[in-house]
């Protein structure tokens, strides 16, 4: 009797955590209804600015905006006290965008393939899933594609928090001057090992050059007895893994997925603020925000305090540089070497003292150029 008197109570609280279960998921899907409805009618009102937009002549993708609307998104989820991860706050919102977007104009995106590249993903964080994404087999492919017109944007590496400039995306800058920076996206980069084979077993590691240098310290600990052999991306490298014995590839999480290997070792990159910026390349200006930066390339005489001078005209314009990269220019045997300056500066180029500074570094240097005018990405994540 007593027994019963024990399981009694504990069969009623199991009947009563059931039907609290069932309330809870009742009230989860009225909420999934009330939102489904809003991001319809949000979808509604999308396509009524496309139609504006048509009407007008404007082009469909605003970076500026979109940038607004995430940011704004953000803060009201941070002062509401939100409990899902901001990062996954701003996947949600860059889909919904994504979606209406689409309905009117599904764009067609250029990007170092093949899939699940790290070019892939930055593609997938700028634009989102509903566009057609065009894997081709080359930075400078990325470009051709975008200045022939067969795609809307490309997305290029631009350097690496880690091993600095990607010498193939700046030096396309160079050969096609019609090319402009209409966004930017920074993409915290983790490489994984991956393999059908164990470790021991490991006799080639296929990767893209920046990757394999980026884990070097690691790889050179844990598989020291391994060849480490270069490919054009982290992709195609795991795309290898998968096919030949003793093969193994620095990759992403989505490579190994996709192509049914083992995560062997998992953030093997010897710094974990590891991060790559991409530049999202297109053919026309992109309007004024309020958090801009400003790409700049020129070159200077070969003279002794040329580039003290250049640079102490952002100083006096109180102007701060984010990035200075140097790079050798093009010339002949005869010539003395001379060096082109590619600089990110805050402000948008039609902010009254960016204008001025250009136009005052138009007097003093070569072949000055603005690369684009653009919202500054927010941090990783």
């Amino acid at each position: 009797m007593a027994r019963k008197n024990e399981e009694s109570p504990a069969s009623g609280h199991g009947g009563k955590a059931t039907g609290t279960l069932k309330a809870v998921r009742e009230k989860i899907d009225r909420l999934d209804q009330q939102i489904l409805k809003l991001i319809n009618e949000r979808a509604s009102h999308a396509a009524e600015i496309g139609k504006l937009k048509n009407e007008n002549g404007t082009e469909i993708f605003s970076p500026v905006r979109e940038e607004e609307v995430l940011k704004h998104v953000l803060d009201q989820h941070h002062s509401q006290g939100g409990q899902l991860e901001p990062s996954a706050v701003r996947a949600i919102f860059r889909e919904i965008m994504s979606g209406s977007r689409a309905l009117q104009k599904v764009l067609k995106v250029a990007y170092l393939g093949p899939e699940f590249s790290f070019s892939h993903l930055a593609a997938i964080d700028k634009f989102g899933q509903s566009v057609e994404l065009v894997a081709v087999g080359s930075i400078p492919t990325v470009f051709e594609e975008v200045h022939r017109g067969h795609v809307d944007f490309g997305v290029v590496p631009v350097e690496n928090s880690t091993d600095g400039r990607i010498a193939d995306t700046l030096d396309m800058f160079l050969q096609m001057p019609q090319m402009i920076i209409s966004s930017e996206v920074r993409l915290q980069v983790h490489h994984h090992l991956m393999a059908q084979c164990d470790q021991q077993d490991i006799r080639r590691v296929y990767s893209k050059p920046q990757a394999l240098s980026q884990c070097r310290t690691w790889l050179s600990k844990n598989v020291p007895h391994a060849k480490q052999v270069e490919v054009s991306s982290t992709a195609t490298a795991a795309e290898l893994a998968q096919r030949e014995p003793g093969a193994a590839a620095v990759a992403s999480r989505q490579a190994a997925s996709r192509y049914g290997l083992r995560l062997l070792f998992s953030d093997i990159e010897d710094y974990p603020d590891n991060e790559t910026r991409f530049a999202v390349i297109g053919r026309h200006k992109c309007s004024k925000g309020s958090h801009d930066k400003t790409s700049l390339v020129f070159r200077i005489a070969h003279a002794p305090g040329a580039l003290v001078e250049a640079l102490d005209l952002f100083r006096q314009s109180k102007i701060n540089l984010t990035w200075i990269e140097s790079f050798p220019a093009r010339a002949g045997r005869a010539e003395k070497p001379e060096y082109l300056f590619f600089v990110d500066i805050e402000g948008h180029q039609e902010d009254p003292k960016v204008a001025k500074v250009i136009k005052a570094l138009s007097a003093t240097c070569r072949d000055l150029r603005v690369l684009g005018s653009y919202p500054v990405a927010p941090m990783p994540h």
